[in-house]
């Protein structure tokens, strides 16, 4: 069971109490060159470029501790998976400092590589022309793990992933849901202690994004890794992370519970009226609250959130026995995101 490599890995981790990962002011600044149109203009270029620098990640602090599971959340192109990629060493930032377990990530030493793994849902670490079970054997040998360990985390990710079937096989005859769990398996079989996870259900099926997301779920579960994820499906976030991290232009703009976020960044509630006689009223019903939706007797508000309380009182009294059910809630956590990433809001804290 891989409760056994946790304890074996906890003799040479730094102390469980301390934080796992740790940045300050991190900053990746990339230099780019900007083309110009037209000929004349691109035989210029070769003579004299146009550079200008790129903020990918402008100077975010946060700390992650033990076992965590969080959500890194932002649009296309706000820092994340620049920051993924300094976390893992694989990018030298242009300032600031990060800590991953005691390690400085970029230094990329032997020990910490053997801690941390790095899975991107776009790119591929294993050999597609032989079985994922040969290069489970490459990857002992590079990680240097003791038989027995190995075969009892191939045997567990085995069972979690249900993997039976599949690690026998040549990767380029997988699915690509099929791929993405033996690339897990891969990417887990030296027991990492922290895991950073760039959209590890990109592309995939409903039914197999539920199957990893309850493999991550079970994963952090038995071995309490610490894990750091980014992903544009909100039900990836919502089933795994209870604290998120939301980067915008490279700039973090909130960190903190994800039940919070919605109080945090919209400031209204969704009211739900459902009436008996099917029939909604045409008239006055903007006086409650901006009407979103309305059909077959059901119709939507949305109603600043402090008077909220006040309208929907109002609602069940100026409606009366005509009204079958009525509902407040938050709005879903897709339409608060998208709040933020197109609204400029200054940073958050929780």
């Amino acid at each position: 069971m891989m409760h056994s490599h946790a304890s074996h890995n906890a003799v040479i981790m730094p102390r469980m109490t301390d934080v796992v990962v740790e940045v300050r002011e991190l900053r990746k600044t990339f230099r780019v060159t900007e083309r110009e149109e037209g000929l004349a203009a691109t035989l210029r270029s070769f003579v004299r470029r146009h550079r200008k620098d790129v903020n990918a990640v402008a100077g975010i602090t946060f700390r992650i501790d033990p076992g965590e599971v969080v959500g890194f959340l932002g649009p296309n192109g706000a820092g994340k998976t620049t920051t993924l990629k300094m976390l893992s060493g694989l990018l030298h930032p242009s300032e600031g400092e990060a800590s991953v377990l005691g390690y400085v990530p970029w230094k990329r030493e032997n020990a910490y590589l053997q801690r941390m793994t790095l899975l991107m849902g776009n790119r591929t670490q294993l050999v597609w022309d032989i079985p994922a079970a040969d290069s489970f054997r490459v990857l002992q040998e590079i990680y240097r793990i003791p038989e027995e360990q190995f075969r009892s985390t191939v045997n567990e990710l085995t069972e979690l992933l249900e993997l039976q079937d599949l690690v026998h096989k040549p990767v380029r005859n997988l699915s690509l849901g099929e791929r993405m769990k033996v690339e897990f398996a891969a990417g887990l079989i030296h027991s990492p202690r922290v895991a950073f996870l760039d959209e590890p259900t990109i592309g995939l099926d409903i039914s197999m994004q539920s199957r990893i997301r309850r493999f991550v779920a079970e994963y952090n579960r038995r071995t309490g890794a610490t894990i750091l994820l980014t992903s544009h499906y909100m039900d990836d976030v919502v089933a795994l992370c209870k604290r998120v991290i939301v980067i915008h232009r490279g700039r973090l703009l909130y960190d903190g519970p994800l039940a919070d976020l919605a109080e945090r960044m919209a400031p209204y509630k969704i009211i739900t009226a459902t009436l008996h006689d099917g029939a909604v009223p045409s008239t006055d019903l903007d006086s409650y609250g901006t009407v979103v939706s309305r059909d077959e007797g059901r119709v939507t508000l949305r109603v600043d959130r402090q008077v909220a309380p006040e309208r929907t009182a109002r609602l069940v009294n100026d409606l009366g026995d005509r009204l079958a059910d009525i509902s407040v809630e938050d709005p879903p956590i897709e339409e608060v995101i998208d709040r933020v990433f197109t609204s400029e809001q200054t940073t958050v804290s929780a």
